[in-house]
């Protein structure tokens, strides 16, 4: 169900039938809420027991289509995003939380680990670093939060020809202790969380999504 944070964002909201093992802020893509998370929401609710809460990263701009999006993460900032991701996850009523992200939102699940709100993060090919194109005055760096003193356990999971988490980026994430990073050699950016992508590897996405599950204790 659709719910609003305390910031004004619409977020959707799974929730199991009894206490829930764990409360999941989950940070979509460049894309926003549609049904894909909303399903996703579920399925993580129902298959694990988990209160799943995943705030729309662009609020008051649904409709704006993905190629303004691009030109418009500039002007979003981590203290409205990642704060969104910490509602959420108060939002879930949950003793234990952990943040998960896709793309885009990978990379804000990478800044959202640094806050010290959360037990667990997995971030599915988020950006090591903020692209040239969409740094901003509002954006501080994914590896600069990771190296903070409150920083949780990550696991990163990464596409080896994802031209939007180069080797370069891979090899510092790697550096982060607290960081377990996975790479898929032949996998490109997105080829885990929607099966209707041209990019999606069903046999790595398997093997992703198993991690990611376990890793979360679920």
């Amino acid at each position: 169900m659709r719910v609003t944070l305390p910031s004004g964002t619409p977020a959707e909201l799974a929730t199991p039938a009894g206490t829930p093992a764990l409360g999941l802020a989950l940070a979509p893509d460049i894309g926003g809420l549609r049904p894909l998370f909303d399903e996703l929401c579920a399925r993580l609710s129902a298959e694990h027991g988990w209160a799943v809460c995943a705030p729309e990263p662009f609020p008051g701009h649904e409709s704006m289509p993905v190629p303004e999006r691009l030109g418009a993460v500039g002007k979003l900032s981590d203290e409205r995003v990642v704060g969104d991701l910490v509602a959420a996850a108060d939002r879930t009523g949950a003793a234990r939380t952990a943040v998960v992200g896709f793309c885009m939102g990978g990379m804000y699940a990478l800044k959202a680990a640094g806050t010290g709100r959360f037990d667990r993060a997995v971030s599915f090919y988020g950006m090591i670093r903020v692209p040239q194109d969409w740094r901003g005055a509002g954006h501080a760096e994914p590896l600069d939060a990771l190296r903070g003193p409150d920083a949780c356990p990550v696991l990163a999971l990464i596409g080896g020809r994802d031209q939007w988490t180069p080797p370069q980026d891979v090899a510092a994430l790697e550096q982060v202790p607290h960081v377990s990073v996975v790479r898929y050699p032949d996998a490109e950016h997105g080829f885990a969380h929607d099966p209707t992508r041209p990019a999606h590897r069903a046999d790595d996405a398997a093997d992703a999504w198993r991690r990611a599950i376990e890793f979360l204790g679920g």
